[in-house]
């Protein structure tokens, strides 16, 4: 089975030298694919492309995606612009020959203006690769684990959905006597009314009745709409939103099957089609 949960959560990481990229991703029920990100302002111009990364690999689901990194090289110290140390003391000479009296700025001071220190950057292009990389992996996971939780939701289905084919055999077996059943009580109801009727004319309102308490199609729509949910779940495509509507229609049969009850039994039987479905959607609000 192919079919996808939404819950997961999967890491990715990458070292390239000095640089190390993680990236990790936490991943809820959804209607739809949103992402939130958390990253570095220096990779936020890859916010865009990540979104569309993730679009290739899922298509519904809150994903929660966080990027971190550690480049190595920051660790090497920081260096002397001695250019730049040159021109201030140039410029501290000239402002002391005009204002003799005003205090001379301290070292500390010196080295914190801008551009005296010159520490090592981040190389951005392999950076931006290493991310690209880790979150691909990331991904991966991520599917990998929600296919694996979407095939434990897709056995469940197929656990209750196999349930109602049960009740639905149980059921066809008893018809015929449940008829019969509602047949005689109907001719007990009118000669407790002690009324004659013309046999032709009383024949036609039994049968009448009988109709209007026929569930054939009921049942041969609930085993349509249980092929429909196997075929779902054994599709390579987002699913979750079909077996939704499916649940919709299983409990309008339900529901109908309970209101042509002419008998206990269809009504017991009408009732656990309603807790077998509401289960079944319980696990399916978690599908994608």
């Amino acid at each position: 089975m192919v079919t996808q949960s939404m819950t997961g959560f999967a890491r990715g990481s990458v070292t390239t030298g000095a640089l190390t990229v993680t990236v990790e991703c936490r991943s809820v029920n959804n209607r739809y694919l949103d992402l939130q990100c958390r990253m570095p302002d220096t990779l936020r111009s890859m916010e865009g492309s990540l979104r569309e990364q993730a679009g290739t690999f899922f298509a519904r689901g809150k994903l929660e995606i966080l990027v971190r990194f550690s480049d190595g090289a920051s660790g090497i110290p920081a260096t002397l612009n001695i250019e730049r140390l040159s021109a201030l003391k140039a410029a501290l000479l000239e402002v002391a020959g005009e204002f003799p009296d005003a205090a001379a700025p301290d070292q500390l001071a010196i080295l914190l203006l801008p551009g005296v220190l010159t520490e090592p950057e981040t190389d951005l292009e392999a950076l931006q690769s290493a991310t690209t990389e880790a979150a691909r992996q990331c991904f991966e996971g991520l599917r990998e684990q929600r296919a694996q939780e979407g095939e434990k939701l897709a056995a469940l289905i197929q656990q209750r959905s196999d349930a109602i084919r049960g009740h639905l055999a149980t059921l066809r077996k008893q018809l015929p006597d449940l008829q019969r059943a509602h047949r005689q009580r109907l001719l007990d109801r009118l000669q407790s009314l002690e009324i004659e009727a013309e046999p032709m004319r009383l024949e036609e309102e039994i049968v009448y009745a009988l109709q209007r308490a026929d569930v054939d199609e009921e049942m041969d729509r609930l085993d349509a709409h249980l092929d429909a949910i196997e075929s779902a779940l054994q599709s390579s495509s987002p699913v979750g939103r079909r077996l939704d509507f499916l649940m919709q229609e299983l409990n309008r049969e339900a529901n109908t099957l309970g209101s042509k009850s002419t008998g206990l039994s269809t009504t017991n039987v009408s009732v656990e089609f309603k807790v077998l479905i509401e289960q079944m959607r319980e696990q399916i609000q978690n599908i994608e």
